[in-house]
């Protein structure tokens, strides 16, 4: 009989500990992401900025919540864990982060979401040189803590503010507003084809173009934002609305995931406590389906 008590208090330690091991590695299951980028990823100019910050690690100590916050929010909704962090700057590109951000970045990460300089480069803008050795030099470090990290690159969108003033400077004033979002692209699909470890763009802005050729948005703010549009932009036709940073995110997660944006549904909550209707949600997840159907470029 005591061999048999003895027995069975083993048998449920043992079970008990097999249980506690298999919560404690659920509970580390959570990948862990990193976003790098300015005020295109943290949200300037718009509700998004700050928008449930608390959720997210700000590693400036910002209390920024931005598109990585939708991230998160998005991932929850889903079913999904990740433990999200970021590290942004306005107006500064990869260089800056390399030169004065390393300490907060140069960790063991699971997965890397980066962007540069809307312009690409500040003194040259439009030139990709700098984005292709900046964007190679951060992939390294990140492989090098980890050499499974996931690193994606992401394309912004084109700046109206850039495009459509007679006054705006060169390369991309008079020329449609589709012609600043293809030299981005380009500019990435060149920083992704030089390096080993960056396994995709994020194409961003091609996905606003989307928004644009679908008549959800209005493609230039200057002219007035015709009926039924929204702008993607906000006041400054530079940075993005609450609409533009919300199609940020979906592309993000659609890639980083693999779900399927439209699976998020027209009651998504971000979406409602942002003040959007239904069908411009609805609107918002088909764009960003189609867009990530279409992708052609590097990984998949």
């Amino acid at each position: 009989m005591t061999t048999r008590r003895t027995f069975t208090r083993l048998a449920f330690s043992a079970l008990t500990a097999l249980t506690l091991a298999a919560s404690a590695g659920a509970a580390a299951a959570a990948e862990k992401i990193l976003f790098v980028g300015n005020s295109f990823t943290y949200g300037a100019s718009s509700p998004v900025w700050k928008y449930k910050g608390n959720t997210v690690t700000d590693l400036n100590g910002g209390g920024v919540g931005g598109v990585p916050a939708l991230f998160k929010s998005f991932t929850q909704q889903a079913g999904l864990d990740y433990e999200v962090s970021l590290e942004t700057v306005a107006g500064q590109g990869l260089d800056h982060h390399l030169a004065e951000k390393k300490a907060l970045i140069d960790k063991p990460w699971d997965i890397v979401v980066m962007h540069g300089l809307s312009t690409l480069d500040r003194a040259k803008p439009g030139d990709p040189a700098l984005l292709v050795s900046t964007a190679t030099e951060a992939a390294r470090m990140f492989n090098a803590r980890n050499p499974n990290v996931k690193i994606h690159i992401t394309a912004t969108w084109a700046r109206a503010d850039l495009t459509y003033p007679a006054a705006a400077p060169a390369p991309w004033n008079g020329k449609p507003i589709t012609a600043m979002t293809a030299d981005v692209r380009k500019a990435y699909d060149s920083a992704a084809a030089a390096s080993p470890f960056i396994r995709t763009v994020i194409p961003v802005g091609e996905s606003w173009n989307r928004a644009f050729a679908t008549g959800f948005a209005d493609p230039n703010p200057y002219d007035g934002i015709a009926a039924n549009q929204v702008n993607l932009w906000t006041y400054d036709s530079y940075h993005a609305s609450a609409f533009g940073y919300y199609l940020h995110a979906l592309m993000v997660f659609g890639r980083i995931t693999g779900k399927d944006p439209t699976s998020l549904g027209p009651r998504e909550v971000c979406a409602q406590e942002l003040g959007f209707s239904q069908a411009q949600t609805t609107a918002l997840q088909q764009i960003a389906k189609d867009e990530l159907a279409a992708y052609k470029g590097k990984g998949v």
